[in-house]
């Protein structure tokens, strides 16, 4: 035994070991609190803006969430409007707009996951293909580009190269299938396809760079004895590359899910015309619709919070499959 080489040592029972109060504990974490605080200062400091930020420009505002139910008048406040309750929700789901914008919007969420979301992915495989490191960096540069327009010239864009009159690929289309002239960009079957083209062109890019920095974390390792085991490219893909971006695929996913009720309301006001306006009506530009133009402030404010609540139920449902198919998840 270990007590036989020091036989000098008493051991004492266990009687006499006396477990730290509870009021040491209670002490001894705020001075470790306030010694981790001073050691990462300079990180906490960091925090600090982005804190703020969204303590005043997100949370703070939410106490206006209150006019979704009341029926706020200006001149009053928010503690002078009459409280209704759940009325103006009532409206929203009783009312004859309700089934348009849920499916406009859920298509629309739909196409993005079928074809904008697998896009920077298909696309930073394709890149970590490429071995030529000029080619590379320029093909990078390149898609970056359209990340750092706004929506407005996007759609000026789309409006140059799809409208009826001066359109480059419309004129282009025209004189090689013939017919009649179709403007692209007024009518009601144009408007989701030239959505998803603008998406895919805008964002493709710019998502790339999350993929491309979780296949820059693949060990090399892997590949190289995967090589001398025989596996050619298409099993180190199969076997090795997408089960390494998997998590972060995962974790993007959950984010998105968070957004398919969001469809962007720059981007859809922009491309809406009078023409195409029963498919191109969702949440967010209906929102702006009522509560802007027509100040119903409160009926608008109740569409934005169902809105916001499809969302967080959204992120927390994905997370729960996730888990549930052996992914780790984002929280």
């Amino acid at each position: 035994m270990a007590t036989d080489l020091v036989p000098n040592q008493v051991v004492p029972p266990a009687a006499e070991v006396t477990p730290p109060s509870p009021k040491r504990k209670r002490r001894a974490r705020p001075v470790r609190l306030w010694r981790e605080l001073l050691r990462y200062r300079w990180l906490y400091l960091l925090l600090l803006p982005g804190l703020v930020y969204f303590i005043v420009f997100k949370y703070l505002p939410m106490y206006g969430l209150t006019i979704a139910f009341k029926d706020y008048v200006p001149f009053v406040g928010y503690s002078g409007s009459e409280w209704v309750g759940l009325k103006h929700f009532q409206e929203l789901f009783t009312g004859p707009d309700f089934g348009r914008l849920m499916f406009n919007t859920l298509l629309l969420a739909l196409l993005t996951i079928v074809f904008v979301f697998p896009a920077p992915i298909v696309v930073a495989l394709m890149l970590n293909e490429l071995r030529i490191g000029l080619l590379k960096r320029s093909v990078q540069s390149l898609i970056y580009i359209p990340h750092f327009l706004s929506w407005t010239i996007v759609a000026s864009l789309t409006y140059l190269l799809f409208s009826v009159d001066f359109g480059v690929i419309a004129n282009w289309i025209h004189g090689l299938i013939g017919g009649q002239k179709v403007d692209y960009v007024a009518q009601a079957d144009w408007f989701r396809p030239l959505i998803v083209l603008q998406l895919l062109w805008k964002q493709t890019g710019w998502g790339t760079i999350i993929y491309l920095a979780a296949l820059a974390g693949v060990d090399s390792q892997l590949y190289e004895a995967a090589r001398v085991d025989g596996a050619g490219r298409w099993r180190q893909f199969w076997h090795i590359t997408l089960p390494s971006i998997a998590p972060t695929v995962v974790v993007m996913a959950i984010l998105t899910s968070g957004n398919l009720m969001d469809s962007g309301f720059e981007q859809i006001w922009l491309m809406t015309t009078s023409l195409n306006r029963d498919v191109a009506d969702v949440f967010d530009t209906f929102v702006y619709y009522i509560g802007i133009t027509q100040g119903a402030f409160s009926y608008a404010t109740a569409v934005g919070l169902f809105k916001g609540l499809v969302g967080v139920l959204l992120i927390f449902g994905s997370n729960w499959l996730a888990k549930r198919l052996g992914q780790r998840g984002l929280f």
